[in-house]
C-alpha cells in the first residue's frame, strides 16, 4: 500500500497542495505588503503543512482503498 511509486506521488501531491494553502493563508489573514511579510513565518507554515499533511496520508493508508493515501475510494 504506502509502498507503491503512486501512492507517494499522491501524497507528494497532497503535501505541496498544503503547503500553498498554508502559506496563502498569511498573505489574505495577515493583510501585509509584500517587503514586510516574514518569509521564515510563511515558509515554516508551509513546511508543517507540509509535513502534517504526509503524516496524515500515512495514517490513513491503512485503513483506505490501496495505494492511495486517501480514506476514501474514488470511483472511476
Amino acid at each position: 500500500m504506502m509502498w507503491t511509486l503512486d501512492f507517494w506521488k499522491q501524497a507528494g501531491e497532497r503535501a505541496v497542495k498544503t503547503a500553498a494553502q498554508a502559506a496563502l493563508a498569511f498573505f489574505v489573514v495577515g493583510q501585509t505588503v509584500l517587503p514586510e511579510l516574514d518569509w521564515a513565518a510563511i515558509g515554516g507554515a508551509a513546511a508543517v503543512g507540509a509535513i502534517a499533511s504526509v503524516l496524515t496520508s500515512l495514517v490513513s493508508a491503512p485503513f483506505g482503498p490501496e495505494e492511495s493515501p486517501s480514506l476514501v475510494k474514488v470511483s472511476e
